[in-house]
């Protein structure tokens, strides 16, 4: 089925128990700001940053697992997106609510997930 796909942005993973402190240090660190500290959900403790470079999505993440920074790519079919990804030799790790979360061949992971403004960034690829 064909579909698109892109780079969404990177969520940068912090092993802390101040997610205040970390989102201000990237956020003065990248040139950007806060836009949403509150961006998370009940499972996830997440702040958004705003006025990033080429409006990449940037959120800075509080995790349990070692601090990393991981990329999302966005589509409009997250299925056909990982099928596409695990035929190039990524594996899929496991799937968190409306995502997979996924393993390059070469160890690291990333996020599979759904377009959350498909007329902003950068052009999409098309994929059949």
């Amino acid at each position: 089925m064909p579909h698109r796909s892109r780079l969404s942005g990177f969520i940068i993973d912090c092993n802390t128990g101040d997610l205040d402190d970390a989102a201000d240090f990237w956020a003065q660190a990248l040139g950007c700001s806060v836009a949403d500290r509150d961006a998370g959900d009940a499972t996830a403790d997440y702040q958004m940053l705003g006025d990033t470079p080429g409006e990449l999505h940037i959120e800075v993440q509080k995790v349990g697992h070692p601090s990393r920074v991981h990329l999302d790519i966005e589509t409009d079919d997250v299925d056909a997106e990982a099928a596409r990804l695990e035929r190039l030799g990524a594996k899929k790790v496991a799937f968190v609510k409306r995502w997979w979360v996924m393993e390059a061949p070469t160890g690291q992971r990333f996020c599979v997930v759904k377009s959350k403004y498909p007329d902003r960034g950068v052009a999409w690829n098309a994929w059949d």
